[in-house]
């Protein structure tokens, strides 16, 4: 089956729940980038996030979330949008800690306790929207929790989870969040602290066979729940030949002239997919010819 996310509404109208399973985008983004454990529960959990939040948008409006913190695994950089597009890149793909006291892949460990979370949103307008937060757990959901509260003045949860196989591949990747709307009851919030704090991980109901709408009743309880939408996910970038041809150009003729005489060609790589693009002798010699600089 394919990733898909569930947009709900839930104690008529107070919660709003997402629910995802995002197995077999994380793991393209495993295979693409050949991240070990701690870098792809990492990288993983950040793109759970970022989906989940890019869900909140329309169409074309694209999220942009970095991680910067001082583990090792350095900083992590995830495009989402609001069709459940997603693609991201981590800096140091190759890093597996020992597990952390709990057994678990130390993710906080990976990804470090100093630093910061910034969200920016391009919502189509002149200027893009931008928040930042400083790191408070490095575990991830703690962090986007964190950055909801004090950037968007919502009461959030989040749940992100990402199962890594003993060959570090991506056994389950999936979460959840809820947003608290302003005429949420204490009742209600009080109901839903209580399914937030007793729910196991749910890389580990997925794992034995859980779907996301099953997840969602865990969270608010049989028939209080309204399905919105089921939204398709998947990996995907946007890079092109074409777009870092406009890149090079952009360098000026100078540095595309050394590009000719000292390497003979040229090879660019996004960060995001890994996709190559190469350029030999006479493409860069046209795209010379097209530098004003």
């Amino acid at each position: 089956m394919s990733d898909y996310l569930l947009k709900s509404i839930c104690y008529d109208g107070q919660v709003r729940v997402y629910t995802i399973d995002a197995t077999k985008t994380v793991r393209e983004a495993q295979q693409r980038h050949d991240t070990w454990s701690s870098s792809s529960a990492a990288l993983g959990r950040t793109m759970v996030g970022a989906l989940l939040l890019g869900a909140t948008l329309k169409g074309e409006e694209k999220i942009t979330v970095k991680v910067e913190g001082n583990g090792p695994v350095g900083h992590i950089v995830v495009d989402s949008n609001g069709k459940g597009e997603v693609k991201g890149y981590i800096a140091n793909p190759k890093v597996s800690l020992p597990p952390n006291e709990s057994g678990k892949i130390d993710v906080r460990g990976a990804v470090g306790t100093q630093g910061s979370l910034t969200v920016t949103k391009d919502l189509g307008m002149k200027a893009a929207f931008s928040g930042q937060v400083p790191l408070v757990s490095g575990e991830l959901g703690e962090d986007f929790t964190y950055y909801m509260a004090n950037s968007e003045q919502t009461p959030a949860a989040f749940g992100l989870s990402v199962l890594i196989d003993t060959d570090d591949s991506v056994k389950i990747a999936g979460g959840f969040m809820i947003q608290v709307m302003p005429d949420a009851t204490d009742e209600t919030i009080t109901k839903l602290e209580q399914s937030i704090a007793s729910i196991p991980m749910v890389s580990h109901l997925m794992e034995n066979g859980e779907t996301p709408e099953e997840i969602l009743e865990r969270l608010v309880g049989v028939g209080n729940a309204k399905i919105l939408e089921k939204m398709p996910i998947a990996f995907k970038c946007d890079c092109s030949k074409d777009r870092f041809s406009r890149a090079i150009i952009a360098l000026g003729s100078k540095e595309i002239d050394d590009m000719i005489t000292e390497d003979q060609g040229a090879e660019a790589t996004c960060h995001f997919c890994g996709n190559h693009y190469h350029y030999n002798v006479e493409e860069l010699e046209a795209l010379k010819e097209s530098s004003t600089n």
